[in-house]
This record gives C-alpha cells, sequence and structure tokens, in this order.
C-alpha cells in the first residue's frame, strides 16, 4: 500500500456533516469517505492514470 500522507482540511459544518452521514451509511471511516469521493472525481475527470488505479489496489 502506498504511503499516506496527513494534511489538514477545512470544511463547511454543512458539508461535513453532509459527509459523514454519507460514510456512516457506506459503513466507512470520514476519511475513506474522502478519499473515495476524490478518487471517483478524478476518475470521472480523467485526471487518474491507469498506472495509478494498478498500484492503489
Amino acid at each position: 500500500m502506498a504511503e499516506r500522507k496527513p494534511f489538514l482540511l477545512r470544511l463547511d459544518p454543512e458539508v461535513l456533516s453532509a459527509l459523514q452521514k454519507w460514510a456512516e451509511d457506506e459503513m466507512r471511516s470520514l476519511n475513506g469517505q474522502i478519499e473515495y469521493c476524490l478518487r471517483q472525481s478524478l476518475i470521472s475527470a480523467g485526471r487518474w492514470k491507469k498506472e495509478d488505479q494498478e498500484q492503489s489496489s
């Protein structure tokens, strides 16, 4: 698994609350849910390289 790098993320409280509920519904951690959303957005936008996908699995 690739090394994870911590960073501070400031979110609007309503966005944070919605993400937390979504994470609970999907049985993920909040961090896992945020990473999932970001990864899906990158794939959708064509900004996620195929070799990056293979390394993360």
